[in-house]
């Protein structure tokens, strides 16, 4: 059995790259006051990302691992809008593409406790709890979903402000999901990560009226 320190070490790894993709995003925002979507916010994601499917895996938590997958090459894609993705090392790029789709064939074949069928099944997780899990995560996910439809309109990556608020509606329910599982990783990510939720829609707003004064001047 893997040691439950490592495993939740990997998990706030995880959050400290979630979070700090989001302190960087929110300070570039302050600093052109205006919401951006930098580069380092996608890289840092992907990095993040990885590491939290990895540590869903060890939960045996369907729910954080389907969340991830999607989000996952949305990441990559809003590179792609960035014209960055082109400029990273091929072998890195495969190292992206590839490293989820080897985890989840190793789940497949994988017999030692960890396999799909476990954590499908995992006993710790009733059907309430799966359902608001999942609704919780379904909402966070399609404000990727969300924002990359949009950015693919614009063909630039853009945060735009519906983006925040499903945001903070989704991290509220995967917040409540996470108290019931007793994870605190979850918990101090999500509740962590609605102050700057709340701050890029504050910015957001005042940069809209900002331009509407100097367009009615």
């Amino acid at each position: 059995m893997i040691n439950s320190y490592f495993i939740f070490g990997l998990g706030f790894l995880a959050q400290g790259l979630f979070s700090a993709r989001l302190l960087v995003q929110w300070l570039l925002s302050e600093k052109a006051k205006k919401v951006v979507s930098p580069d380092i916010f996608w890289q840092l994601s992907i990095v993040a990302s990885f590491l939290l499917l990895l540590y869903g895996i060890l939960r045996k938590d369907i729910v954080l691992m389907g969340g991830q997958v999607v989000s996952y090459f949305i990441y990559i894609r809003n590179l792609h809008l960035n014209r960055n993705w082109n400029t990273m090392y091929p072998l890195f790029r495969w190292l992206i593409i590839g490293a989820p789709i080897l985890a989840f064939v190793l789940l497949i074949f994988n017999d030692s406790g960890y396999s799909l069928e476990d954590i499908v099944d995992n006993p710790d997780i009733s059907l309430q709890l799966y359902t608001v899990g999942t609704i919780g995560q379904i909402i966070f996910t399609f404000r990727f979903v969300y924002q990359i439809i949009y950015s693919e309109k614009k063909q630039q990556s853009i945060l735009p402000p519906m983006f925040w608020i499903i945001s903070i509606t989704g991290a509220l329910i995967i917040a409540g999901y996470a108290i019931e599982r007793r994870d605190p990783v979850i918990i101090i990510g999500q509740l962590s990560g609605l102050l700057i939720y709340s701050r890029n829609l504050f910015l957001y707003y005042r940069s809209n009226m900002r331009e509407k004064k100097e367009i009615n001047k």
